[in-house]
């Protein structure tokens, strides 16, 4: 069984598959609209030195998330 968790607590390097994004209409349509969409993998690139914001790559691209909006998305280690 893979260990699910919250998105900001992926370590650099670290791949996860999509479950869930929990949070009000506005920030999922903008994380949505980012391409972190269920079932999609996505990959820890790195963490600034106060580890706020967060670079993951998802879809060809990197994207910064502050750790406030990570913590909103559910993720399975693969």
């Amino acid at each position: 069984m893979n260990k699910r968790l919250t998105l900001d607590k992926l370590m650099p390097g670290d791949t996860a598959k999509i479950i869930k994004i929990n949070s009000d209409y506005e920030l999922k349509r903008r994380l949505l609209d980012l391409g972190i969409i269920p079932n999609s993998n996505i990959k820890c690139e790195f963490k600034s030195p106060f580890d706020d914001p967060i670079a993951y790559f998802i879809k060809g691209t990197t994207i910064a998330l502050r750790v406030c909006d990570a913590k909103n998305i559910y993720v399975e280690l693969i």
